[in-house]
């Protein structure tokens, strides 16, 4: 298979999934062919579901053994996640019989606060940030709501919070990741191109236009460098996938899908051939 292209989105998405683990780190080269593809996004996936647990509740046990067991690259190429990675690991190197109890709080006190007005805490909804009074269950959740049901995509069993929960959105993206990797599998580039139209409308038109509004108040409001880490992960890891699906996807009406390319190349020997025996 002749790949195409994909050389700096690969390596943006690698910057923020080797975070999640070597073994979730994608493969990288100076070409993809879309069995690569298939493994960046399944880095994505990883990336975007460990983002969404690390926000949808407080740390237990479970994620802070799988954590504190992670690689958290110095040099990533994006100084966010750089900064991220660099605030998540000293603060994991530092691990207590208390830390559970510490995060606990801090995430009460980070992400729920005083619950009197929209001023006292990084409250994780993007109704939150884009309604003007600062309301809950506004337009954007109804928008993410839609998205979801056209996609087939369901929210987790017990999850109650709103459909535009930071977590929900990332949850959503991971998703949708396993989906593109399932369907380069599969070699169905028709679908991973829908696929990954349908991410980037939710990353530019949601993700990216909320969540360094989030990440700016978490800073505000933490008093661990837990969530000042996951901070920094999360504006890193907005920043290198939408520059990952600029990349692949380029100006609308203009993709350029792996698998395409071998396509195209076959066509064009196929036509010399006929051409000499001509």
């Amino acid at each position: 298979m002749t790949s195409i292209d994909t050389t700096s989105g690969t390596e943006a998405a690698t910057a923020t999934a080797t975070a999640a683990g070597p073994e979730t780190a994608p493969a990288g080269g100076s070409d993809a062919s879309l069995g690569d593809f298939a493994q960046v996004n399944r880095g994505r996936a990883s990336a975007y579901a460990l983002l969404s647990r690390a926000f949808a509740s407080e740390v237990d046990q479970q994620l802070l053994d799988q954590m504190h067991a992670m690689r958290f690259p110095a040099r990533t190429g994006n100084t966010k996640t750089d900064e991220g990675n660099r605030l998540m690991a000293g603060y994991l190197s530092n691990v207590w019989g208390g830390t559970l109890q510490e995060l606990a709080v801090d995430y009460v006190h980070c992400f729920i606060g005083s619950g009197d007005d929209g001023f006292s805490a990084a409250y994780p909804y993007e109704s939150v940030y884009t309604s003007p009074r600062r309301l809950l269950m506004q337009e954007a959740r109804d928008e993410v709501l839609a998205i979801y049901r056209s996609q087939g995509y369901q929210k987790a069993e017990g999850w109650k919070e709103a459909e535009d929960h930071v977590a929900a959105e990332l949850e959503f993206m991971a998703s949708m990741a396993t989906r593109t990797a399932e369907a380069c599998d599969a070699g169905a580039v028709d679908e991973v191109e829908r696929l990954l139209r349908c991410q980037q409308g939710v990353l530019v038109e949601h993700l990216y236009a909320w969540t360094g509004m989030l990440t700016a108040d978490m800073r505000m409001y933490a008093r661990t460098d837990f969530y000042r880490g996951l901070a920094g992960m999360l504006d890193g890891m907005v920043e290198t996938d939408r520059e990952l699906l600029l990349d692949v996807l380029g100006d609308e009406g203009d993709a350029k899908m792996p698998g395409e390319a071998q396509a195209e190349g076959d066509e064009g020997d196929q036509d010399d051939q006929d051409g000499r025996q001509a």
